[in-house]
């Protein structure tokens, strides 16, 4: 039993160590990094819609290159920056982390975007206090998708598949840190 859990254990940092390693850190650039910049606009490209939706949101995080690895054991990690309503300057910088156990194989890069509904959301998400549940679910960015998507939770999740082939993809379990600048 002792060596099955160690199995399990090695292959959960292998994977770890996958995810972190797709992850991007872009220097700053005019108070946002190249790679933030880059996906939102290709968010705004993708769905025409998005643009009043994120003015009229508390804040949003923007994750260009969440990276995504499983064997049985998953793990996903992110970098990004977060942006306040009326501020067109991010205010600070995020990290996503999240582990699975489950079916699930493979490897997947993509973009997410979490648009807050309320100060209230966004205050929770800037102390660590906001994670996602297993319900949680993450739409497909295409058009006119953020015009019709609901908040759950305080918050729409949207995402851009960059590439690879993944068994599973969740964002339940997703846990952020913030960073002010």
């Amino acid at each position: 039993m002792k060596m099955k859990t160690n199995i399990l254990m090695m292959t959960a940092l292998a994977v770890l160590a996958f995810a972190t390693g797709c992850s991007t850190s872009s220097q700053r650039s005019g108070g946002m990094t190249a790679d933030v910049k880059e996906a939102k606009a290709e968010f705004l490209r993708t769905d025409d819609t998005l643009g009043p939706v994120l003015a009229n949101a508390s804040g949003y995080a923007i994750f260009p290159s969440v990276g995504t690895g499983a064997a049985f054991v998953g793990a996903a990690a992110g970098r990004g920056e977060l942006f306040e309503k009326g501020n067109d300057q991010a205010v600070g910088s995020v990290a996503l982390n999240q582990a699975t156990v489950g079916a699930q194989a493979g490897g997947q890069e993509y973009s997410e975007l979490i648009v807050f509904e309320d100060q209230s959301t966004l205050d929770d998400f800037k102390k660590g206090n906001l994670q996602f549940s297993a319900q949680m679910s993450a739409v497909a960015a295409a058009e006119g998708v953020s015009a019709n998507a609901k908040y759950e939770q305080g918050v729409i999740v949207l995402t851009m598949t960059k590439g690879g082939l993944m068994y599973e993809a969740s964002i339940g379990g997703q846990q952020f840190s913030y960073t002010p600048y």
